[in-house]
């Protein structure tokens, strides 16, 4: 029986966004259905492969949004945002091949669901940028996500800390207002795909903070004091306000963790 890490290997090797998509369904499939061993022999990479589109630039290299017209900055924005789900499906599943060895399966269980809405966003925004003309790939695209990976690949505490619980928090704490700016535009169809990919993202959120605070129990530390010292560590930035408080709270990330270091 294939160990779960070599599958997920196979997910971040696969470069084409299509194939990817199709490739992380399957791995999903396959470990529910008792296919993958709970073994972790494969060593993940540094970089996953990535296609030749988009145009991966420095942040401060990438060019400004406000510029065009209404539907040329909607698609732009369309764009980015399909760019963080895309690298959302290889951080999912690096998670599982890099650090699963440490837990127990309900790891892998919950790593795998977020690879798998991953790849259902990744596909929604996607489809939605070719019914605007474009397509994923037509604009440069970051890579301070995967930054975030290389920088916490040796401590899965530090990579819950800065991963789901600061970068996709704060996807809680912007996604609703932008679903409003689609909607005074008039685009009711991306603002439904947002409103799905912020519901998901709760529990994303939901399972970092859960095995961070497994982590921190196992090693008897304060799981307050220890994600502050995480992030003053290894985020590159500051928390800034407002703070969508109750979908923080639902995903198990209360006050007590980011008031006071914002």
């Amino acid at each position: 029986m294939i160990d779960v890490s070599e599958a997920v290997l196979g997910v971040l090797n696969t470069a084409e966004p299509k194939a990817k998509v199709m490739k992380a369904r399957g791995v999903v499939r396959d470990w529910r259905s008792g296919q993958l061993a709970h073994r972790f022999s494969a060593v993940m990479p540094e970089t996953p492969v990535r296609p030749d589109k988009p145009e991966l630039l420095a942040p401060r290299e990438m060019p400004r949004r406000g510029k065009g017209t209404s539907i040329t900055k909607r698609t732009a924005l369309i764009h980015a945002l399909a760019h963080i789900e895309f690298v959302a499906i290889d951080l999912a599943f690096d998670m599982i091949g890099r650090f699963g060895g440490q837990f127990p399966a309900e790891f892998v269980d919950d790593w795998m669901r977020v690879g798998a809405e991953e790849a259902m966003h990744f596909t929604l925004l996607d489809r939605r940028l070719r019914e605007m003309d474009s397509f994923y790939g037509a604009m440069p695209a970051h890579d301070g996500l995967w930054d975030a990976a290389k920088e916490t690949a040796h401590d899965v505490s530090a990579r819950l800390a800065i991963v789901p619980m600061v970068l996709e928090a704060r996807g809680l704490d912007i996604t609703l207002e932008t679903v409003e700016r689609f909607k005074q535009q008039d685009d009711h169809i991306t603002a439904k795909v947002l409103t799905r990919i912020y519901n998901d993202e709760i529990r994303h959120v939901s399972y970092g903070t859960k095995w961070f605070e497994s982590v921190c129990e196992s090693q008897k530390i304060n799981h307050y004091e220890h994600w502050h010292k995480l992030v003053k560590t290894y985020f590159r930035g500051v928390l800034k306000p407002p703070f969508n408080d109750s979908a923080r709270h639902a995903a198990g990330l209360t006050q007590d963790y980011y008031l006071g270091i914002e």
